[in-house]
């Protein structure tokens, strides 16, 4: 049986449309994807994102440990700072896309939903004589993003608190009675955002305050085409544990000077003296249709890629994709067709991110 979000009546009481995608009851939009879209671009909106999982990490040596498992710098970061990052295989392959938070007493990671509890087990198993303790604290927070031009005066007016100018750098502020991690997002929409985490017994009372501030409820349907339009990959569904990292945007997750990590020597050997034979590009499709994921791309009737992620463009008027395309298809303005069970879908490849203001 699918499980629900802790807020979900919360979320029928705001007239959302629910369904299970991945086995989890999401409000996928409250009445109009279009307008919600349209208040991220211009206003503010407020998702839900509890279903994300977060990895608490204590212990003495948290900071030494994971710098030498993730892609970034962790061992520099001050508390209030953070960073996005990756977790690898020796082989340079993505096992996570997280964020690091540094606080006083721990480091705590946003993870994509359903990866907390495998990524603890992951990291365990490098655990030696290092004290450190991972867990799953995906369960004790709730984790609410706001995303829009409007974003920043928002909380600065709910929380009394400046959201922080650098990705991932967070504060602690106030929302009425409710103390509340204030972390500035990393664009993932194409516009300012900051994730609210608070104690999971105050969702409902939070998810009230930001509503009565003026942001507007936001489904996974805009949310996906905003995340798209703005080419951010999302894992488990532009990346997996088969995709090699250079593959994927990546460069705001690696630090070039930070000691060794897992999978380092994969990833400077391709920056240094190679290329990967496939990447994540853009597509522009013609007419009405969104094709399904992992819908063939092909050119002159040969498969040279496969669409990722595909949605309706609220603000282009179109469906667009992402798509893992071979390298020598991959160049903006390159024609391609999409094979949409049996039916042709014409198309262009275009850089990321796609000619919106994201």
């Amino acid at each position: 049986m699918p499980t629900q979000l802790l807020l979900h009546d919360v979320h029928l009481t705001d007239g959302a449309q629910i369904a299970a995608p991945c086995g989890l009851l999401l409000p996928m939009a409250y009445g109009d994807a279009a307008g919600e879209h349209r208040a991220v671009r211009t206003a503010v909106g407020v998702i839900d994102r509890s279903y994300s999982g977060l990895v608490e990490a204590t212990g003495r040596d948290r900071a030494v440990f994971l710098n030498g498992m993730l892609t970034n710098d962790v061992k520099s970061l001050a508390p209030g700072q953070g960073c996005g990052a990756a977790f690898l295989d020796a082989h340079g392959k993505v096992q996570s896309l997280l964020a690091v938070l540094a606080c006083q007493d721990c480091l705590l990671m946003i993870v994509p939903g359903g990866t907390a509890a495998r990524l603890v087990e992951l990291l365990d198993k490098f655990l030696f004589s290092e004290r450190v303790t991972l867990r799953d604290a995906s369960a004790e927070s709730i984790r609410l993003m706001l995303a829009g031009p409007g974003t920043p005066a928002l909380v600065e007016r709910l929380a009394e608190v400046a959201l922080p100018a650098s990705a991932w750098h967070h504060a602690v502020g106030r929302i009425g009675d409710v103390a509340v991690r204030v972390v500035r997002g990393a664009g993932e929409t194409g516009e300012p955002e900051a994730w609210l985490i608070a104690p999971s017994g105050n969702g409902a009372s939070l998810w009230e305050k930001v509503r009565a501030g003026g942001a507007r409820p936001v489904g996974l349907t805009a949310l996906d085409a905003l995340r798209v339009e703005a080419g951010t990959a999302w894992y488990g569904h532009d990346a997996d544990e088969r995709t090699l990292l250079p593959e994927v945007p990546f460069q705001k997750l690696v630090s070039d000077t930070k000691g060794c990590y897992i999978g380092q020597e994969v990833i400077v050997r391709i920056r240094d003296r190679g290329h990967v034979n496939r990447f994540l590009t853009g597509l522009t499709l013609d007419g009405d249709a969104v094709p399904q994921s992992g819908a063939p791309v092909v050119v002159a009737g040969q498969e040279v890629g496969r669409v990722t992620s595909a949605v309706w463009s609220f603000e282009l008027g179109r469906p667009i994709a992402l798509a893992m395309v071979r390298r020598e298809h991959g160049q903006p303005g390159a024609a391609v067709t999409v094979d949409a069970g049996g039916r042709s879908i014409p198309g262009q490849v275009i850089g990321l991110p796609f000619g919106t203001k994201a």
